[in-house]
């Protein structure tokens, strides 16, 4: 485990966001819960220091080191309108001089809005696609296209969610720890599984024995367990390690009971969840992740199974540029 370790830390990272971020202390709604409520902690990535923040920042940190490693001067990644990966990428590439094409699924809006706007504004090109579907035909189309042009792009998968963006998103629960914080409980939101494998390998790999809880925004649990199972033992390839080094054995625990009506389609539950915390915290969630996340962790607050003497933790992963569409 030491060896695999050493060789995470080690691993090449363009410092997007070198400031370690809060663990705060959510007294006031623990207190709205009452008096059997667990310790409720946040870990403030929604702060992270660079491109508005969020969980992607932390993947893109590695990510696109090892984009820089390929002499690659062009990003090419594709998500939705309002995809926090892709204005995280745009922003990624106008710190390292690095052309970015975006291949977003949808109309393109009359007026760009919230992290569409974003994308334009840090300088990406954006490629628009009727459907969801077409978005990864797109991204290797236009590699194809910028490597007849003499460019070297590097295709980014969507959400960075592959090994090493894991790797970089582990490195935050080595951040975590660092400041003593061991939770019973980690509850996040999980859409393409990266972030959930980064945080079950960072707890293995620091020893940690929290359970951790993706709380899915949109895919069903089935198939988001078997993304993040082979993402935890790529990421076991990627540092040399036993698959059980970096939390192959543990339970892959993903709950699609909020998911409601799809992807970004608020529920009664997320609506509440979201009213709570910023009317008890003056905290903001974002409508499509945080805010059904949060509402599976009250969920499991107020059927009893988080109870008094433990402590959960909630990873908030930004998002909120969502209200400013």
């Amino acid at each position: 485990m030491a060896t695999a370790f050493a060789t995470m830390m080690a691993m090449p990272a363009v410092p997007l966001a070198p400031h370690v971020t809060p663990v705060d202390d959510l007294v006031r709604l623990r207190a709205a819960l009452g008096s059997g409520a667990p310790r409720i902690l946040v870990k403030r990535d929604d702060l992270l220091s660079f491109g508005l923040g969020g969980n992607k920042v932390r993947k893109m940190q590695t990510v696109a080191a090892e984009a820089r490693a390929t002499g690659a001067d062009t990003l090419i990644t594709a998500g939705g309108l309002q995809s926090n990966h892709c204005r995280v990428t745009a922003a990624t590439g106008a710190a390292l001089g690095m052309h970015v094409v975006l291949v977003l699924s949808g109309e393109p809006p009359a007026s760009p809005t919230a992290n569409t706007r974003l994308d334009r504004l840090f300088g990406a090109e954006i490629r628009f696609v009727p459907s969801r579907a077409e978005r990864v035909s797109t991204m290797a189309a236009v590699a194809d296209e910028l490597r007849a042009a003499g460019r070297h792009p590097f295709v980014v998968p969507i959400g960075a969610s592959t090994p090493t963006g894991a790797l970089g998103f582990a490195r935050g629960v080595v951040e975590l720890s660092a400041a003593g914080v061991r939770p019973d409980e980690i509850v996040h939101a999980t859409s393409t599984g990266g972030t959930q494998a980064g945080l079950v390998a960072g707890c293995a790999l620091v020893g940690l024995s929290a359970r951790v809880i993706g709380v899915s925004a949109d895919e069903p649990a089935p198939a988001l367990q078997k993304i993040v199972a082979a993402l935890i033992e790529g990421i076991a390839d990627r540092l040399g390690a036993r698959p059980e080094t970096v939390g192959a054995d543990r339970p892959i625990e993903v709950a699609d009971d909020q998911v409601g009506d799809g992807y970004g389609v608020p529920t009664a539950a997320s609506t509440e969840a979201l009213e709570l915390f910023a009317r008890r915290e003056g905290l903001l969630l974002d409508p499509v992740y945080t805010a059904k996340a949060a509402a599976g962790m009250l969920a499991r607050i107020r059927s009893g199974e988080f109870t008094h003497g433990q402590t959960v933790l909630f990873w908030h992963t930004g998002g909120q540029v969502a209200f400013f569409q």
